[in-house]
Parts: C-alpha cells; sequence; structure tokens
C-alpha cells in the first residue's frame, strides 16, 4: 500500500474523532493533561484496533458487519450527543457536575461510534490481501494526533464561546450520526 494513500485513509478515518475532541475540549469546564490522555490514547486505540478487528472477521462477515455498523455509530452519537445538549439546557447545571466525554462508558461509547469505519477498511484490507498491521499503527497514530489538536483547539474555541458549546458540541456528535448514517443509507 502506498505510504500517502495509507496517511490519506488515516485523516479520513480521523476526521469523526478530530470533531468529538472539538466539542470535547470545548465543553470541558478545565482541560487537563489527564484529558488529553485519556481521549488521545483511547481514540488512537480504538481507531488502530478497529482495523485488525475488522481484517480478522475476515470476508465471510463483511455484509453482516456492513448491514449494521452505520447504525450503531449513529446511535451511540445519538445518546451521547442527546446527553451533552441535555445537560447545557438542564436547570440543575449548579446543582449537578458535569459528565467527562474523557470518563467511563462516555469514553468508550465514543471511541467505538468514531471508530467504527476502520472496522470496514479493516475488512477491505483483508480482501485485498494487505498487511493489516502497519496500515493499524498508521491510523492509531494519526488519530491520537488530531485527538490532541482537536481538543487543544476545542479548549480555545471554549474559552471564547463558553457554556454555549456545549450545544454545539451536542449538535455537532447528533450531525455527525446523522452524517455517517445518510452515507450508508445512500441519501447523498
Amino acid at each position: 500500500m502506498d505510504q500517502l494513500a495509507l496517511l490519506g485513509i488515516a485523516v479520513a478515518l480521523a476526521m469523526d474523532a478530530f470533531a468529538v475532541a472539538l466539542a470535547t475540549g470545548a465543553v470541558l469546564p478545565e482541560l487537563t493533561f489527564r484529558h488529553l490522555f485519556r481521549l488521545s490514547f483511547h481514540f488512537g486505540l480504538f481507531q488502530g484496533l478497529m482495523p485488525i478487528l475488522g481484517w480478522l472477521a475476515g470476508v465471510g462477515l463483511q455484509e453482516t458487519i456492513a448491514a449494521y455498523d452505520h447504525w450503531v455509530a449513529f446511535f451511540l452519537l445519538l445518546w451521547v450527543g442527546g446527553k451533552m445538549i441535555h445537560e447545557a439546557v438542564s436547570d440543575d447545571e449548579d446543582d449537578a457536575p458535569r459528565g467527562d466525554p474523557t470518563r467511563g462508558l462516555t469514553l468508550v461509547t465514543l471511541s467505538i461510534a468514531t471508530s467504527i469505519d476502520a472496522l470496514a477498511v479493516g475488512l477491505t484490507l483483508g480482501v485485498l490481501g494487505v498487511s493489516v498491521w502497519w496500515p493499524s499503527l498508521v491510523i492509531g497514530i494519526v488519530a491520537a494526533l488530531l485527538t490532541l489538536t482537536g481538543m487543544l483547539l476545542g479548549r480555545r474555541i471554549g474559552d471564547y464561546w463558553g457554556q454555549r458549546m456545549e450545544i454545539v458540541g451536542g449538535v455537532v456528535l447528533l450531525s455527525l450520526g446523522v452524517k455517517i448514517l445518510m452515507e450508508h443509507l445512500e441519501f447523498y
């Protein structure tokens, strides 16, 4: 596989992670090294592992996985984005602490939702007879770096726009879910 093509694939796959990282960086009240590390590490790890899982699944499961992967990503992003919007407009904002999207179930959900497309890339690599190990490493590293960049940029935006960014972040996640669903259902 051509290295430039691989880099292009890695960047394209990491765009979902970048968008989520941008929204996450904007809504966190404080951005620490732990936040940066957790989201970058997990997004990079999941982006790197999904092609391997797709490659291992083989051609026999390609049609089965392709039949529902977009639905999984859509509902995961719908859930997290809806939760962000709900928290932003909720009247209990002073009483309850905001959720941290870089921890727990939300982190795992976002990691899976942003890396589902990488599973299909792994299936494709398997069909083409291409080794998956180097592409997976490149995909994971690029995703981690773009996630880190997105969070840092998001923090700057969040400092400027304040709490409104939580609603914007939720809308970004919802839009990303709808985009994934529409692409797979061939609406445009």
